[in-house]
């Protein structure tokens, strides 16, 4: 039993269901690419000047976790915002996350997907000056991804708004950044709420508009053109660009809200996964799609259902701030020792939060490792002076 806090200020008693999933592979082929985006685990011991100098990376336990995730058949999104990019995380450090994850993947058993972000973050926004200077800053990092061996994914830069990108530029840029690209790609739409820098991506703040200024750019460059990823937590708005994709081209969700009906689909077109809370309902996540590739379309609602609340709380506003409760499940379910993270950010959600995802986790059948979860919790919550 244990004494969790809520948001009334109160505490309040709870005991574990006792109905969690054990993590597996798939017993079947998915119908779906799934991709969860992982974040980074610090060294507590190396760890040196945590805000602002670059992270110690623990190794062992970053890459620990992306086993875990691959284990259970998912593919995996690497050095995205998830893995704090621009959030503690520099160019540097992700290079090297993106050398070691691709040499671990191509050893893994299951030849797991992985696709790996590229922006523009080796630069300060002040050298960042001209379309030119975005393109070229790109390119240095697409190519290390491939020389990598890693799909790429254009993540949304901050450059574009910083020097007041028109539509006309992102066309110019990303027709360049998608010629030299050796093979599809991904296209990343990342909305204000998780980083406001972002506000107006596409040369305009009308999701109209922006929709039509990358509708034209996937229109003009489709062979070169896996799939876009959408995070504006907008429903209606995916399908309806989604049914405008050409049917070469994947709508990747970052929904991490509507996941399961869009994934799901309307019956005529369906959205694929690029998803951080994949990271924090991995279990759920592949046995609900191996659900879906049997066509036991209850099991994959029930599945999926439990895991709703609990996505809405790990992505509450600050929506920035989610990758800390993907890395607090993460602990909890022993797929990492400890939860220090790059610049303290597991300071960044208070401890009624952790509680809260502690108590949806365990009813959505996420907490695998009971005895450590709870052992962990009660260790989190003595920190706070709540033991």
């Amino acid at each position: 039993m244990l004494k969790l806090p809520t948001y009334s200020n109160t505490l309040e008693d709870y005991s574990l269901s006792g109905n969690a999933l054990t993590p597996r592979a798939p017993r079947t082929p998915l119908t779906r690419t799934a991709f969860a985006a992982a974040h980074v685990v610090s060294d507590p011991l190396a760890e040196r000047d945590p805000w602002d100098g670059r992270p110690a990376v623990d190794w062992e336990n970053t890459l620990r976790f992306r086993h875990w995730l691959w284990d259970q058949g998912l593919g995996l999104a690497e050095a995205m915002d998830t893995a704090q990019r621009g959030m503690g995380v520099d160019w540097l450090t992700a290079k090297e996350l993106i050398e070691r994850t691709m040499a671990e993947a191509k050893a893994h058993p299951l030849k797991p997907r992985v696709a790996c972000g590229a922006g523009t973050d080796q630069k300060a926004l002040s050298d960042l000056k001209t379309p030119a200077d975005i393109v070229s800053a790109y390119s240095e990092q697409m190519e290390a991804i491939e020389a990598a061996g890693g799909q790429v994914i254009l993540m949304a830069s901050k450059a574009f708004p910083a020097i007041g990108a028109a539509a006309d530029d992102y066309a110019w840029i990303y027709g360049e950044l998608l010629e030299q690209a050796a093979g599809p790609v991904i296209l990343h739409w990342l909305g204000d709420m998780f980083d406001p820098a972002l506000t107006g991506y596409w040369g305009s703040t009308d999701v109209g508009e922006a929709s039509e200024a990358v509708l034209t750019i996937i229109n003009a460059h489709e062979t070169k053109i896996d799939g876009i990823k959408i995070s504006l937590l907008d429903k209606a708005h995916e399908e309806q660009f989604r049914a405008r994709l050409p049917e070469s081209v994947r709508l990747y969700t970052g929904d991490d809200f509507n996941y399961a009906d869009l994934i799901e689909g309307d019956g005529t077109r369906y959205s694929h996964a690029l998803l951080g809370a994949f990271a924090a309902i991995a279990p759920v996540a592949s046995q609900a799609l191996e659900a879906l590739a049997e066509n036991d379309l209850e099991t994959y609602h029930d599945l999926f259902a439990p895991t709703v609340p609990l996505s809405r709380e790990i992505f509450k506003a600050p929506t920035r701030f989610y990758k800390a409760g993907i890395a607090f499940l993460a602990w909890l379910n022993d797929a990492q020792s400890h939860f220090i993270m790059p610049g303290g950010f597991q300071s960044s959600r208070e401890i009624v939060h952790y509680a809260k995802v502690f108590r949806l986790a365990d009813q959505a059948r996420l907490l695998s490792k009971p005895d450590i979860a709870v052992e962990r919790m009660t260790l989190l919550l003595r920190l706070h002076g709540l033991g």
